[in-house]
């Protein structure tokens, strides 16, 4: 079938919203017809190259080249059709995307880290986690990559039944958008891996639409104390109403103030969030947690970043935590629910943080907004 989507065929081009071929989903798979999709940060980074991995790798995912890529990994919709042996969802169900596909049955998914389950492996990179082969082509049939497996910027989606997770119809698909990444992530970043407890001192660097939601998990954890760090007013301004305490507008700056807080013990942990991680940025980090205290790197770095500053001497000796997470550490097919019931029961705020809806045909504008610091977050809507 021919279906419109954002495309991108190099790094450095501007999405190309285009006509491409999608196929019928096959066992184990499903047919979607998209509602929103989310314009997180982590697209920008195919854009930019970031994620793009480097061509001496390309072979272990059984590619020659990895553009074109169709964008979106943020993403809602209501169920078509389904292939055979499809059991979780049924054509007219209303579902919400994971970047992180759940079989259920490997190693990680057996001890509870769905997060990292093995079909997450290939998630940048190949075709279906099914069967290996591709459901999007170019017109001239050129395989097309998607976005970790989803390709929500296109008005349909063909996915894996790993990748869908059924929700209650009456909630609005817009919400239901949000926390298959952003919000989950963020969150997640601060209650299941920082392991806020309440009194805590966190500091949040980065309030985008993962920094956000850390800041509205370090709050629902009960932390005494919550400082957003972000060089923009706006930004700054919504993380005091989702729950921030403080605000700085660089790391330097928030250094006398938490310092003040703790009287000098500092924060209990510090979360990354930022739109681009690098290195340089980790033992700023490090130094503004106190003895014991957790820094969890949440942003996507560069495929290529290995360089880190980091006083080892700190680390070790006063006994420091630098952590790695992806999906906030929670399980897809746990947390989405959970945070949406946490929306429904007026816990958590979702719709404070849609800031701009787009068309697809506007998705160019959308990510300018996202560089020019309007968006906590921007969707684009299908309806």
């Amino acid at each position: 079938m021919k279906v419109k989507g954002a495309v991108i065929h190099a790094v450095g081009e501007d999405w190309s919203v285009e006509d491409f071929e999608l196929g019928e989903p096959k066992a184990g798979e499903v047919l979607i017809n998209t509602a929103y999709a989310g314009l997180c940060h982590s697209d920008e980074h195919v854009l930019t190259g970031d994620l793009v991995p480097p061509a001496e790798t390309l072979e272990m995912f059984g590619l020659t080249e990895w553009f074109p890529v169709l964008g979106g990994h943020e993403g809602s919709g209501i169920v078509e059709a389904v292939g055979d042996g499809v059991l979780t969802v049924q054509p007219g169900d209303h579902v919400s995307c994971s970047f992180i596909p759940s079989c259920g049955r490997c190693h990680y998914c057996a001890i509870g880290q769905t997060n990292l389950c093995d079909l997450g492996a290939g998630t940048l990179a190949g075709g279906m986690v099914t069967d290996g082969t591709f459901r999007h082509h170019t017109a001239d049939g050129k395989p097309i990559t998607t976005m970790a497996k989803l390709g929500t910027f296109a008005e349909k989606m063909t996915l894996a039944e790993a990748s869908v997770i059924k929700v209650e119809p009456d909630l609005p698909l817009d919400v239901v958008c949000l926390v298959s990444c952003g919000v989950a992530t963020g969150f997640g970043s601060a209650v299941n891996r920082a392991e806020v407890k309440p009194g805590d001192t966190v500091v949040v660097i980065g309030i985008g639409g993962v920094g956000a939601n850390a800041v509205q998990g370090a709050k629902a954890a009960g932390a005494a104390n919550v400082i957003a760090v972000d060089p923009v007013e706006f930004k700054r301004e919504k993380a005091m109403e989702l729950g921030a305490t403080h605000t700085a507008a660089s790391i330097e700056d928030a250094v006398p103030m938490v310092t003040d807080l703790t009287m000098g013990r500092m924060a209990n942990s510090a979360i990354l969030t930022v739109g681009v991680l690098t290195g340089d940025l980790i033992q700023p980090a490090i130094s503004i947690i106190s003895k014991g205290g957790t820094v969890v790197a949440t942003a996507v770095a560069p495929w290529t970043q290995e360089d880190v500053k980091l006083n080892l001497f700190e680390l070790t000796l006063f006994q420091k935590q630098l952590r790695g997470t992806i999906f906030g550490s929670g399980s897809p097919r746990a947390a989405i629910p959970e945070l949406l019931r946490m929306y429904q029961d007026g816990r958590l705020k979702l719709d404070e943080l849609i800031t701009q809806r787009y068309t697809l045909d506007q998705i160019n504008e959308g990510y300018q907004d996202m560089r020019d610091g309007k968006n906590i977050r921007g969707l684009i809507e299908f309806a």
